[in-house]
């Protein structure tokens, strides 16, 4: 094999670090960007924390009817000061104070207040704590039960085979042979103890299927004045639960020989039972969201104002008593180690700057293109593709995409993420085109206006649609309202009354 030196001339696009940067600042959450923030402030001594400032080189206001003009300004804190009141206190200690000098010789009845604070400090640990499981909850009305060593033991068993829901996911003969044959536990005992942990609180809990869990409930109603209808309701439960999920009511007043009026009084009290009853003792944690543009809307002159949320990245700057010290000619470790940080800041800093102008400029076409929604509500929505916005700022849709995605508005209808605007159309008879979103909540309405007692079919709602210009094939409307969470129309009847 011969050796030889070969040309060739090619093309290759390749991203320089700063273009990576900028696009992985620019996909980052609200969250996610504060943390990078804070990382570089600890890494680069070049960045420092701006601190009530007046001055923001960042576009922040948009206001839509007039595109050129971008208010820079930021509103600030004033400074909150001292009261004179405040301060005396200092001036007034002592210079010298004796070894043995308590504070209460100096300031007395102060200590009063400061007995009171220690007085809440059980309080203030138990309203800061974290919330406990059902198991521990449980747990802890097991603690306080006077029963045997044995029961005790079978309870602790029982309660470690119950979900976070109260449902207990183990059969009794499962954990029976979980014990030892020294034990000498019996079936009727793990029963008892059974019963002796579904009168926990939540009542329901350790249910072995939905009627348990439902007859347990019931049981706990004692008002003279539901007597009969829990009766009933108890009726219904053991015996026709299966017509009770089909909604067969008609064959439910056949079976029971129950007037509607019966029937329905018995309906509301199940319904107003918990399927889950554990699910309460430790609900799923709140997410909050913090918004990244805020719209609204001028009352005097009726125009739309869109604005970046300044509290959601702390600002920052480059340290100029740090950047003094970069000599130009000086090649020494020091040196050099100054100049790469004073670069990576300005570039960091640029980063952000290009995240913030590409987001105010998306976020301000979005509310161009969607005014009747701010105006109207969804039902005003406009189809909007990333293609358009892409075309209207002259960037790539996968910058666009980077934009909407965990970025999120806060607008008089409530806070949206930014792909929430964005949706597919569908052709009206009058050569227009109909938002999907607008559709869902056309449905939705139509739902909530029906007659329980006869509900909207999806064929029916097709109809419906039709008849205001909208064409929509009934699988569509299928998956509409799948996605709206709404039953199907024999999950959606209800009695009269």
């Amino acid at each position: 094999m011969k050796l030889s030196l070969q040309l060739k001339l090619g093309q290759q696009l390749t991203m320089t670090p700063q273009l990576q940067q900028a696009i992985r600042l620019l996909q980052l959450s609200t969250l996610d960007l504060q943390q990078e923030i804070h990382q570089a402030l600890e890494s680069n001594p070049m960045l420092e924390l701006i601190e009530n400032s007046d001055d923001d080189d960042n576009p922040t206001t948009t206001d839509l009817n007039e595109p050129s003009a971008t208010d820079t300004s930021t509103s600030t804190r004033d400074n909150t000061e001292l009261n004179s009141a405040d301060t005396d206190w200092q001036n007034e200690i002592p210079n010298d104070l004796g070894v043995d000098t308590h504070w209460d010789d100096i300031y007395p009845g102060t200590s009063s207040q400061s007995n009171s604070f220690d007085g809440d400090s059980s309080d203030f640990e138990s309203r800061t704590s974290a919330e406990g499981t059902l198991q521990d909850h449980l747990l802890w009305q097991l603690n306080l039960t006077h029963i045997s060593e044995k029961d005790n033991s079978i309870a602790l068993a029982i309660i470690d085979a119950i979900d976070s829901n109260g449902m207990l996911t183990v059969d009794l003969d499962s954990i029976h042979s979980g014990f030892d044959e020294e034990s000498e536990v019996e079936l009727d005992e793990i029963v008892a103890v059974l019963h002796r942990v579904q009168q926990f609180d939540p009542i329901g809990v350790g249910h072995r299927d939905l009627a348990e869990c439902l007859m347990l409930q019931l049981a706990q109603i004692e008002s003279p004045e539901l007597e009969k209808a829990v009766r009933n309701a108890k009726l219904v439960i053991s015996e026709h639960i299966d017509l009770l999920g089909n909604r067969d009511y008609a064959q439910l007043m056949r079976r029971t020989k129950f007037k509607e009026g019966e029937l329905s009084e018995a309906i509301t009290i199940i319904e107003s039972l918990n399927p889950r009853p554990g699910a309460s003792i430790c609900p799923p944690s709140t997410s909050y969201v913090v918004p990244d543009v805020i719209v609204s809307k001028d009352s005097s002159s009726g125009k739309w104002k869109v604005e970046l949320n300044p509290e959601t990245a702390p600002k920052i700057r480059i340290n100029s008593g740090y950047a003094a010290l970069v000599k130009r000619a000086d090649t020494s470790d020091d040196n050099n180690y100054l100049r790469d940080n004073l670069q990576e800041a300005k570039w960091f800093i640029k980063s952000l700057q290009s995240r913030n102008e590409t987001l105010m400029k998306v976020s301000t076409r979005i509310v161009e293109h969607q005014k009747g929604f701010l105006e109207y509500g969804e039902e005003a929505m406009k189809p909007l593709v990333l293609h358009d916005i892409a075309e209207a700022v002259s960037m790539h849709e996968s910058t666009i995409s980077r934009v909407t995605t965990q970025k999120y508005m806060h607008t008089p209808r409530g806070i949206f993420e930014l792909k929430y605007f964005f949706s597919s159309h569908v052709s009206t008879k009058g050569g227009g085109e109909c938002s999907s979103t607008a559709i869902r909540a056309i449905i939705r309405k139509l739902v909530a206006a029906e007659n329980t007692n006869k509900p909207l079919s999806d064929s029916k709602i097709t109809n419906l649609l039709e008849e205001k210009g909208i064409n929509v094939a009934r699988r569509t409307i299928a998956k509409y309202r799948e996605s709206l969470s709404i039953p199907p129309s024999n999950e959606r009847k209800r009695l009269a009354g």
